[in-house]
């Protein structure tokens, strides 16, 4: 395969197209500049790290491997990456002989987000054009184990471009007759662009309905998501799935994560949700902006998620420049490396709890932050009565409230 050198950055916002820029690889290293009459939309990509000017920027070849983190957001993390390299493999190319411009143009236009590479790695597979759960979480699994699969690259298309550690793939689905198809660009009449997860080879085997569960105390905990619901394959399997929160019809937002805006290394973070805080609130220059990470922070530390790393956050961006951050993902039940969260909360990740977030909340001056934080506990109080709903295992629900008790009784 012959390495890409340049290539060209457009956006795709909510139905106006744009070229963005271009990124150029030359003697190791990754150059970037925005064209001109880009600029002159006032459209700030990412208004942290990159500078949002026409000259020729560079930036330090760590965490990225020389990407700026608006471009490395749209890479594939985790299981994506694992299925570009195995399909580079099948291939003959060696994953470690391909440059990061290389991978953006395996992505071309089928990453997260707005933002469109081009020219686009051509050769795709033909497209499934209906979708067996069940036949893809077995091959999900093979891959997982090491396997072959005579469908290695279709499943890529499906969701090579994903982030995260689960394997996920992006569906198009149509709430009416419940129809799965493959998410092409141009949903047909009636379909909603959705990601639909499954269990990694660590998960616990009721992790979808433990994850729904999460969402339902979320929403209860009054923090913002996509909707979810169950998907069941023909075996009656259930698979977690969600909307797609950077989709609106055939039309996309841009999206940036908190590891992509603030150069995070999200393997070794050293974020703290006050760097969170502050940057939704430079973002959103609005105080609601504290309140809503405040929530989350409040959330993952009574709720047991310590995978709580900076990817794990997302902001949305819309036509008119203006920023929010994007609806909550991810929740749910883990652990993380020797049991610390990944986002520190007020300094501590070993063992954060209530007075840690109220120094949070006393550092931005929110005066309900007590209110906020009681508010969450409440929602995650139901934990139990809300599993029963979903007929999750006597043995798990009681596994998951010992866990939660514990960070109580330490409250």
């Amino acid at each position: 395969m012959e390495t890409i050198n340049k290539l060209f950055v457009s956006l795709n916002i909510e139905g106006q197209k744009y070229e963005v820029g271009e990124l150029i690889l030359s003697e190791q290293k990754i150059y970037f500049r925005y064209n001109s009459d880009f600029i002159a939309s006032g459209l700030n990509l990412s208004p942290i790290k990159l500078p949002f000017n026409n000259e020729i920027n560079t930036c330090q070849k760590e965490p990225f491997d020389g990407l700026f983190g608006v471009f490395n957001d749209s890479l594939p993390d985790g299981w994506g990456r694992l299925l570009l390299d195995r399909t580079l493999s099948s291939r003959g190319v060696s994953s470690s002989k391909i440059s990061p411009l290389d991978r953006l143009a395996f992505v071309g236009s089928g990453g997260m987000g707005a933002l469109i590479y081009q020219p686009e790695f051509e050769g795709a597979t033909k497209h499934l054009s209906q979708i067996e759960l069940d036949v893809i979480a077995g091959e999900m699994k093979q891959i997982l184990q090491g396997s072959s699969t005579k469908i290695i690259e279709e499943l890529f298309k499906l969701g090579g471009s994903s982030g995260g550690a689960r394997p996920k793939i992006f569906v198009a689905y149509n709430p009416v007759n419940e129809e799965i198809i493959h998410g092409d660009e141009e949903l047909p009449n009636g379909f909603e662009n959705w990601i639909i997860k499954f269990p990694s080879s660590s998960d616990n085997p009721e992790i979808a309905k433990i994850e729904y569960a999460y969402h339902e105390m979320a929403i209860k905990a009054g923090i913002d998501m996509s909707v979810c619901k169950f998907f069941e394959g023909k075996s009656g399997k259930v698979y977690f799935g969600t909307k797609r929160f950077d989709r609106s019809d055939n039309t996309r937002l841009h999206v940036h994560t908190a590891s992509g805006l603030m150069h995070d290394n999200f393997r070794a973070s050293t974020m703290d949700y006050g760097h969170l805080m502050d940057c939704a609130f430079r973002l959103e220059r609005n105080v609601n902006a504290y309140k809503k990470v405040l929530r989350i922070a409040a959330f993952n530390v009574f709720s047991h998620n310590r995978d709580d790393h900076s990817k794990n956050f997302s902001f949305l961006m819309n036509l008119n420049g203006e920023w929010q951050l994007a609806p909550a993902y991810d929740l749910t039940f883990s652990y993380s490396s020797y049991g610390f969260h990944s986002t520190m909360v007020a300094g501590e990740s070993k063992n954060p709890g209530k007075k840690h977030l109220l120094k949070l909340a006393n550092h931005f001056g929110l005066k309900d932050g007590a209110i906020i934080i009681d508010e969450v506990r409440s929602a995650i109080a139901e934990w139990s009565s809300i599993a029963k709903k979903f007929n999750i295992r006597s043995e798990t629900i009681k596994n998951i409230q010992s866990s939660l008790n514990n960070i109580e009784k330490s409250n």
